[in-house]
């Protein structure tokens, strides 16, 4: 089972996850880092529903990239938009979990207020 670690704001979220058992919440591809987040209540920007047609669910891999899906040429060149792109950067909902990978969500993908009003906290563990 792939240990999938999410760093928000220096505090490290790590979350075993089956993925053959875990629901698609079609946002992104199944099994991509978004739909993990979503699914274990990690909050994480996806303004145009997962469909690699903007940078908001934009993360930085800090380690397991080579269980990642291979970056596409429709990612890279989105990607070329991103704000403060690295060599470590993907699309969360085009990077598909294969094994143990930790990213980072930077700070200016986070949006932990809800439109209505209320604050959004994602479950930690």
């Amino acid at each position: 089972m792939p240990k999938v670690v999410f760093i928000v704001g220096g505090e490290r979220n790590s979350f075993d996850v089956d993925l053959a058992a875990m629901p698609y919440r079609h946002h992104g591809l199944p099994g991509s880092l978004l739909d993990v987040a979503l699914n274990v209540g990690v909050l994480l920007e996806h303004a145009c529903g997962g469909n690699c047609a903007c940078t908001t669910c934009h993360v930085i891999v800090r380690s397991g990239a080579e269980h990642l899906s291979d970056l596409e040429d429709d990612e890279a060149d989105r990607l070329d938009t991103a704000w403060d792109l690295t060599p470590e950067s993907r699309l969360a909902c085009q990077a598909v979990v294969r094994g143990d990978v930790e990213c980072e969500i930077p700070a200016y993908t986070r949006n932990y207020v809800e439109e209505g009003g209320g604050i959004r906290l994602g479950r930690q563990t």
